[in-house]
């Protein structure tokens, strides 16, 4: 125990460094079960960041002109219908894909209609019929139109529009870009970033070289077309997007566009379209152009592309965490709460500072993710921080059961056990009371008579075992009634009452009286098993008084003890000494006797005045508690023998005389009654002068 106190500092930073080194190596070893779930649940606190937090504005320019069911289905239409609209007699001719001629024919009408930037999110690879017309529309509006290619990362190549539609090279040509997004295939292959620039040393694993063909991203090339270049990120790395809310750019029917009652109906005859960036793509069941998102299941490819372009012109890009301060991050989490436990000594406030830091930590997060797009490490930090406190707290705690089960069992040896729980509870008020404290209490002293000569001739093991017998049961006694052992001064007991705990002056002093009657009972019971055994008895004295106190740990630099002193203490033990003068086992000083009245009978013994004390004091001896049974005639010659000590005091010494008399008749052993009778008889004799106050003066202790 007192290794784990003095190492306290050392034991709790390698707990603070076990848990943070396990969190780092966990980003090491991302398969590991265990120690990399952290880095796992981060990666879903910062998917939440993106549904909860703040959004990329989503761009009223943007149109998806979606291929839907409806569109691939379509609905019948009349022989007048399809006889004057060539776009219709296209698409009814035979299933999906159409003959190209469809899309030159929708390029004119969106670019009639003031369309800025019309993209197609569909591959034009292998030839079809209406080639020639869709290249000749795609040379009419080379500045206003962009294609599709896709790059297959197994065969490392790039499928690009057939060269009737764009001329070799494609991927160099401005209407040309790649559509991939590449999911997190190591995670949960959700699509959080888009590359805008790539290479094949890149496709092939490789780091990106100088001098590399670089490809454009669809996405990209849309924004080059729309004159914003200098948006397009060409660090030939992937950036995470600050996505724009779910559905942001929900599609709309293609057919509708060549229908002219919906398009006036819808459109407004094109007008709609004015300035706008038109993207084109599947949105149909069949076709399966979905990708997942933190945001959807089922994010259409198409208005991915558009959520791409809509994040690099508002420059919405989030910057992660760089690794560096990852480490740092979480090795800070760690000391914070080394500190915390460490130096702040009070476990619930640091319960609440590490959920309060906590929820600071996490408000950090966000406003971090709102405020500047920075994804803040948080559940590797938070989880270093709080894993690293609560095991802290739970060593604390241990830590602190122990000490409190040792403290415990030394204080059982001082005082009751039923006061142990309430110290314990208290620990504060208790050792600040230790620095000194003047307070009310009650003290006693218990000695044993004649216990000198009887080690004179006493065997001593058989003494020695006798004694502790006798005092295992006078501190049981104490304890049984909520005192404190301060001491054992050879054979003598010294109690205190009010000093740990207090009940009040007034119950304090009662349930000393009710020890000192105890300590009598347990007496009587071992005197007769000890009789019976040939072994000398045991007389007792106690004196009780209760007053002021000073109450400190008192003694050397080298040792020193939690005890009482003061003027109240030395009476005590003078009236414990006056035992042996007044031939009474119990002797309770003045105000003990005030307190105790109305609950005990007591007897009147003398006015005293103790080596080193200037004023008498009335001093009485305790009969026993007014519930127990005590015999009636001694209570009612009781009654005799106090009438008898006013008339000796107020120099009555005849009546004094008469009334001592009587109560010898019927206790003629009476030690107070005989000393008070012959007391009397010598004064009725010689009367002392004026100045008598009937005190017992004591030169000696």
């Amino acid at each position: 125990m007192h290794n784990l106190r003095r190492h306290r500092l050392l034991i709790l930073l390698l707990i603070c460094g076990f848990w943070t080194g396990l969190i780092l190596l966990g980003r090491q070893w991302p398969s590991a079960p265990f120690i990399s779930a952290p880095w796992h649940g981060e990666q879903a606190f910062e998917d939440l960041l993106r549904r909860e937090g703040r959004k990329t504005p989503t761009r009223t320019d943007f149109v998806l002109l979606g291929i839907d069911q409806s569109t691939l289905e379509l609905p019948p239409f009349s022989p007048e219908e399809l006889a004057n609209n060539r776009a219709f007699q296209l698409m009814t001719e035979r299933p999906f894909p159409w003959s190209r001629e469809v899309w030159a024919i929708l390029l004119d009408k969106l670019f009639a209609a003031g369309a800025r930037l019309v993209l197609f999110d569909l591959v034009f690879s292998p030839p079809n019929d209406g080639d020639p017309a869709f290249a000749a529309a795609l040379a009419k509006y080379r500045d206003r139109v962009v294609l599709g290619a896709n790059i297959d990362t197994a065969k490392l190549q790039i499928i690009t529009p057939n060269t009737t539609l764009i001329p070799p090279p494609q991927t160099s040509d401005p209407r040309v870009g790649y559509v991939n997004f590449w999911p997190d295939i190591y995670v949960d292959n959700k699509v959080r970033a888009a590359a805008f620039t790539t290479s094949e040393r890149q496709l092939a694993g490789q780091d990106p070289f100088p001098g590399d063909e670089v490809f454009v991203s669809f996405a990209g090339r849309g924004l080059e077309q729309l004159g914003h270049a200098a948006d397009v990120p060409r660090d030939q790395r992937a950036h995470l997007l600050r996505f724009s809310e779910v559905d942001a750019y929900p599609p709309r029917t293609l057919y509708e566009v060549f229908d002219p009652k919906l398009w006036k109906a819808n459109f407004g005859n094109g007008e709609f379209f004015r300035d706008k960036v038109v993207m084109i793509g599947a949105a149909s069941q069949i076709a399966h152009d979905v990708v997942v998102t933190p945001l959807n299941q089922n994010t259409l490819g198409a208005a991915l592309h558009l959520e791409a372009m809509a994040a690099a012109l508002g420059h919405q890009f989030l910057q992660p965490t760089p690794p560096r301060w990852m480490f740092a991050l979480v090795g800070a989490g760690g000391v914070c709460a080394w500190l915390l436990i460490a130096f702040v000594r009070r476990p619930l406030f640091c319960l609440i500072a590490l959920l309060g830091l906590s929820a600071l930590y996490l408000f950090a997060s966000r406003l971090a993710y709102d405020r500047a797009g920075f994804l803040l490490l948080t559940v590797p930090v938070l989880s270093a921080f709080l894993l690293s406190g609560a095991t802290s707290l739970g060593f604390e705690y241990v830590l602190e059961r122990i000490e409190k089960l040792r403290t415990r069992r030394t204080l059982e040896r001082y005082v009751s056990k039923n006061l142990v729980k309430e110290i314990l509870d208290n620990p504060g008020s208790f050792y600040s009371s230790l620095k000194g404290v003047r307070i009310p209490a009650t003290v006693l002293f218990s000695d044993i008579v004649g216990f000198t000569s009887l080690t004179e001739n006493a065997d001593p093991e058989a003494l020695v075992k006798q004694l502790n017998e006798y005092l295992s049961r006078m501190t049981a006694a104490v304890f049984e009634n909520g005192g404190t052992l301060d001491k054992f001064i050879g054979d003598a007991v010294m109690a205190v009452w009010g000093n740990v705990h207090s009940r009040g002056p007034v119950e304090d002093t009662r349930m000393a009286a009710r020890a000192a009657l105890a300590m009598r009972r347990e007496l009587q019971v071992l005197n007769q098993r000890w009789h019976s055994e040939g072994i000398a008895p045991f007389a007792i004295g106690i004196g009780i008084n209760q007053g002021d106190v000073l109450g400190g740990n008192i003694g050397s630099q080298e040792k020193a003890d939690p005890t009482v002193i003061g003027d109240a203490v030395n009476l005590a033990s003078r009236l414990e000494g006056l035992t042996r003068t007044y031939a009474v086992d119990i002797i309770l000083g003045p105000t003990a006797t005030e307190f105790v009245r109305e609950e005990f009978h007591t007897r009147s013994v003398a006015r005293v005045q103790v080596k080193g004390k200037s004023e008498p004091v009335e001093i009485a001896t305790l009969i026993g508690e007014r519930t127990e049974k005590i015999d009636p005639d001694l209570l009612r010659h009781l009654e005799t023998y106090e009438e008898g000590l006013r008339r000796f005091r107020e120099r009555d010494f005849q009546g004094a005389k008469i009334l001592f008399s009587q109560f010898l008749e019927f206790y003629p052993t009476d030690h107070l009654a005989k000393m008070y009778l012959e007391k009397a008889l010598e004064h009725e004799v010689a009367p002392p002068d004026e100045h008598w106050n009937a005190v017992e003066v004591f030169k000696k202790k």
